[in-house]
């Protein structure tokens, strides 16, 4: 059963911690071989489904230390169809890895929860296509219907919520909520922009989020930005127009790198960890709505430990 479906503790003015760049610390720091940077693989074996519980309890325990609250996020942002075909999966066999993905973080948040550090339970979502390089575009109605079954299995499994990341245009996001409606779970959507500011596709972010709220009558409870560095999107984040008061969450990469650049590094480029706590302060000072804060590609504990550090107190 899902402890907080109903009402999401991150919607307050408390602060919330996730995890980092969950693919590439496994790849660059534990050496770990992640075709198609599909984590979710690592759950055929009790060996691999401790590998990624250790990291969650890494990142899990800054929560706890600092009395904020924490978004224990799934390891599937590549557990669906087309790409759980690529690896051999069956749709029943991807039905059965995400709730187990769901049932594992539900131990942990058994195991670590504090009335100090609420632990809230989301099923990721990733794109259908590159979440960089936008492969071909859905309608609503076939994004709805692709990413269904993997937001089914979630709610099955008793996730709090759905956190569909990476996304990169409007019609993929709108099918997402609209299949997360269905199944009456509260969903997240984050989009990924370019150095630019703007989404993959061109579009500006305003744009996109006024075109989802419109059509999805607000559904979201909330929006994210992330697969980006800070100085690709600080521009877009200046204003004080009403719909950036829907953005909720940050997760930020360490490289200020381009998502083409990033594509063909060999090595991992981490960035710096405190000077990336300094531009979350920032942001949380300019946009006091900013609860849930993390990492994506190149960050891990150091980086969502400063983090932590910069904006807890305001």
């Amino acid at each position: 059963m899902s402890k907080y479906r109903e009402s999401l503790p991150q919607l307050s003015d408390k602060l919330f911690l996730t995890d980092g760049g969950l693919e590439t610390t496994l790849i660059f720091h534990g050496g770990i071989d992640l075709p198609y940077f599909a984590a979710f693989d690592l759950m055929r074996t009790i060996e691999g489904e401790q590998c990624l519980k250790d990291y969650y309890l890494k990142h899990a325990g800054i929560a706890i230390d600092n009395g904020v609250g924490f978004v224990l996020e799934s390891a599937t942002w590549r557990a669906s169809r087309d790409w759980g075909e690529r690896m051999g999966y069956s749709d029943v066999a991807l039905d059965a890895v995400n709730r187990q993905a769901i049932e594992m973080l539900t131990g942990l948040r058994e195991e670590l929860e504090t009335p100090e550090s609420p632990m809230v339970i989301s099923g990721c979502v990733g794109p259908r296509g590159d979440g960089y390089d936008p492969e071909f575009f859905m309608t609503t109605d076939e994004a709805k219907a692709y990413h269904r079954p993997q937001i089914t299995s979630f709610a099955l499994a008793g996730a709090d919520m759905v956190t569909a990341m990476t996304i990169n245009y409007a019609e993929e996001a709108i099918g997402i909520v609209q299949a997360a409606s269905e199944e009456n779970i509260p969903v997240a959507i984050s989009f990924t922009v370019e150095t630019d500011g703007k989404l993959p596709t061109g579009q500006c972010l305003q744009d996109v989020i006024e075109k989802v709220d419109a059509e999805t009558g607000s559904a979201v409870a909330y929006y994210m930005i992330n697969c980006a560095h800070p100085s690709h999107f600080d521009q877009e984040l200046t204003s004080k127009a009403a719909w950036l008061k829907r953005i909720k969450g940050i997760r930020a990469n360490a490289s200020c790198k381009s998502h083409a650049e990033l594509d063909e590094s060999t090595e991992l480029d981490d960035g710096n960890p405190v000077e990336l706590g300094e531009q979350y302060k920032a942001f949380k000072q300019r946009l006091q709505q900013l609860t849930v804060f993390g990492g994506c590609c190149g960050t891990d504990h150091r980086h969502v430990e400063e983090i932590c550090k910069s904006t807890a107190a305001i």
